[in-house]
């Protein structure tokens, strides 16, 4: 594993675990995650490949509510926006970014507090390379998405805490 990410998110600390490294042999992290075994790249993907992610979501994430939009593929990317929230406070904000790097997909993400004071410096993100891509999924390190029908999608994040892993499941519904 490259690195964890740690960060608090109002009472409950947060820890983003990213790893990074090649993939084709892909290896079980957590029930629903997937990582990249030792030595091994990502398999090669083009943007069209995370399309289905396109669309206003809306969901229940750590005990709060949370938006997300993601725009259809154009210029070679796609741009999420992510808000989590609870009533009227707004606790996270992200800024995600799925490009395609050496011919396979790369997610990267910048969080941002309420204040909108970024977590990462200036010109770091934290990024999740592909593992794998299959007809309505797509799973990078430590974090699947998995599309379940026309309105619903369940993603998997591996957090860990105290020393621990543990994977957070995250209900998107298709806004109107």
């Amino acid at each position: 594993m490259a690195g964890t990410y740690l960060r608090r998110l109002g009472a409950l600390p947060l820890a983003i675990a990213i790893a990074s490294g090649p993939a084709w042999a892909a290896e079980p992290w957590t029930e629903h995650t997937l990582r990249l075994s030792d030595g091994e790249s990502s398999p090669p993907a083009t943007i069209g490949d995370a399309a289905f992610l396109a669309g206003a979501w809306a969901g229940t994430a750590f005990g709060q509510r949370f938006e997300e939009t993601w725009n259809a593929p154009s210029a070679g990317t796609m741009v999420g926006l992510f808000k989590l929230f609870d009533g009227d406070d707004v606790t996270l904000y992200e800024i995600q970014l799925i490009t395609v790097e050496d011919g396979a997909l790369t997610l990267k993400v910048k969080h941002f507090n309420a204040d909108f004071s970024a977590w990462e410096e200036k010109s770091e993100s934290v990024d999740f390379r592909l593992v794998r891509i299959t007809d309505g999924e797509l799973h990078f390190e430590g974090l699947s998405f998995y599309r379940r029908g026309d309105d619903r999608m369940d993603v998997y994040l591996v957090t860990t805490g105290a020393g621990e892993v543990s994977e957070q499941h995250l209900v998107y519904r298709l806004s109107p």
